[in-house]
């Protein structure tokens, strides 16, 4: 199923906070400057790129760029979910 942008956006910041235990605050500010970023530029233009597997790849994207600066963090979440 695709979905407009705006449903896009919303959906990898559901994942966000699901996949990896994230406030919906903090979900939305991790979106947000992806965005800025341009991240999600080409989703933008293209419709056939906004799909539920793409969104969830991007999250896990996000979440992993929002950690490489800090990947103790990283490491640390994931070994108390037994990862």
């Amino acid at each position: 199923m695709k979905m407009t942008y705006e449903e896009y956006l919303d959906e990898v910041t559901t994942l966000l906070t699901e996949l990896f235990k994230m406030s919906d605050a903090a979900a939305i500010k991790h979106v947000m400057r992806a965005q800025a970023d341009d991240f999600f530029t080409l989703h933008d233009d293209d419709p056939a790129m906004r799909t539920q597997e793409r969104a969830e790849q991007d999250a896990r994207t996000i979440f992993a760029q929002k950690n490489k600066s800090r990947p103790e963090m990283f490491q640390k979440r994931f070994q108390k979910r037994g990862k």
